[in-house]
């Protein structure tokens, strides 16, 4: 469980209701792929409600492989790199790129539905309401990113490696975002050699 003031990690179980939530609404696409921003690249809403259709793909609309986050897209103006070599995430994106009427480069990639630029509140509420809708307590708009983080730290993945694709500048800061999951620790423990 989260700790006080902190975003929930959501489990793989309300992952799925999530997604089954976006899928089922309007702008099915849309929604999938602002999810799999969110948890398959560990995306701030503000970096999100950011990106255009030219930052992640080229003139022909195939997806870039690496995309870069410009200072002014990020909290801290870190400038840094963001990898878009997860099949789901991709998957996602291309379906969404597909849905598109006349997708211009300049053009902001998530749009409402009264087909403005997404600010960084207003996805923060669209967050909200889609885990109200899915019965999940206690998540919010960071809790996709929070759930990237923990799970790339419980498969293994060295913090330094998380925290660079997180864009933390302190590794301290990375290790903030996981919890002491006493299942975890009981693994962890199970690993020791005597």
């Amino acid at each position: 469980m989260a700790r006080e003031g902190k975003a929930k990690v959501l489990t793989p179980e309300e992952f799925k209701r999530l997604l089954i939530v976006a899928t089922s609404g309007q702008f099915p696409e849309r929604n999938t792929a602002i999810i799999y921003c969110s948890f398959g690249l560990g995306l701030r809403a503000k970096e999100i409600a950011a990106l255009t259709i030219g930052d992640i793909a080229d003139e022909n609309l195939m997806l870039l492989d690496e995309v870069n986050l410009r200072r002014s897209m990020t909290k801290g103006q870190k400038q840094r790199q963001i990898y878009l070599s997860n099949k789901k995430v991709r998957t996602a994106l291309s379906t969404y790129l597909n849905s598109l009427n006349k997708p211009r480069l300049a053009s902001p990639l998530f749009q409402t539905q009264r087909k403005s630029r997404f600010t960084p509140n207003v996805l923060q509420k669209w967050f909200g309401a889609m885990y109200e809708k899915a019965g999940i307590v206690g998540a919010s708009s960071h809790s996709g990113r929070r759930t990237f983080i923990t799970r790339l730290i419980e498969q293994g993945i060295d913090i330094k490696a998380v925290s660079r694709l997180s864009g933390h500048s302190n590794i301290s800061t990375t290790a903030i975002y996981v919890d002491d999951n006493p299942e975890r620790l009981k693994r962890i423990s199970e690993m020791v050699i005597l």
